[in-house]
């Protein structure tokens, strides 16, 4: 079984909901083509006060979708799918990690709160193992202790799928109620306590800098579904 995420990049002449309403469609079709546990996740107007969250270095995506495969030697008939309704996608193959997924969502409606979906490239100052070993190792609780996500998953990209995708990594998906979207009390989980507001934000930036280059990574917040 392996896990294939596609980055998506909406028609320049089609609106946010019609994409979104064709996208959710194709994937609700992504089962016939081998696709299992597919969800879909695209900025859209539910998650427009989250302006001050995003980060952009490149032309970032404006969708995400995620599914698993007995191989991704099948994917043509999901790619084909996909790209019916995109200006263009580029596909990897990823390793999952689940650290924490604490709410069930209903399938075919939009899920709880949003996920802070962030496309990171490793700094040329590390090596990979230790790039992965700072990520996945101890950033983790720090990201745990200092926010109050409920959802979060590490993917490692272990090869590109589609010609000319633009070289990524990892990406990671962080599940974050709505209040955390314009208020950066709630997005350090300190509400009402300033000095505890500060802390966060310290241990988090301090992680961060550890194996992030700032003008490396793409971070937007999305609006997910699970089809």
């Amino acid at each position: 079984m392996e896990k294939l995420i596609y980055t998506l990049w909406r028609p320049a002449n089609v609106s946010v909901a019609d994409w979104r309403a064709a996208i959710l469609k194709a994937a609700s079709a992504l089962p016939q083509a081998g696709g299992r546990d597919v969800q879909f996740s695209l900025v859209d107007e539910d998650v427009a006060a989250g302006k001050g969250l995003h980060i952009v270095t490149r032309d970032a995506p404006d969708g995400v979708i995620m599914f698993w495969m007995d191989s991704a030697n099948y994917r043509d008939a999901s790619e084909a799918l996909l790209r019916g309704h995109c200006r263009t996608i580029a596909g990897y193959l990823v390793t999952e990690s689940l650290i924490k997924d604490e709410r069930a969502d209903a399938k075919g409606e939009r899920a709880d709160g949003f996920s802070l979906i962030g496309f990171l490239q490793r700094p040329p100052r590390l090596a990979r193992e230790e790039w992965l070993k700072i990520w996945l190792g101890s950033h983790t609780a720090v990201a745990v202790e200092t926010q109050p996500t409920f959802r979060y998953v590490q993917n490692v990209v272990a090869r590109p799928l589609t010609e000319d995708a633009p070289a990524l990594d990892a990406l990671v998906e962080e599940g974050f109620p709505l209040g955390a979207l314009d208020n950066p009390a709630v997005f350090y989980d300190a509400v009402g306590d300033e000095q505890k507001h500060a802390e966060n934000h310290r241990r988090m930036m301090e992680s961060c800098q550890r194996f992030i280059d700032f003008d490396r990574i793409d971070s937007l917040p999305m609006s997910r579904y699970r089809v």
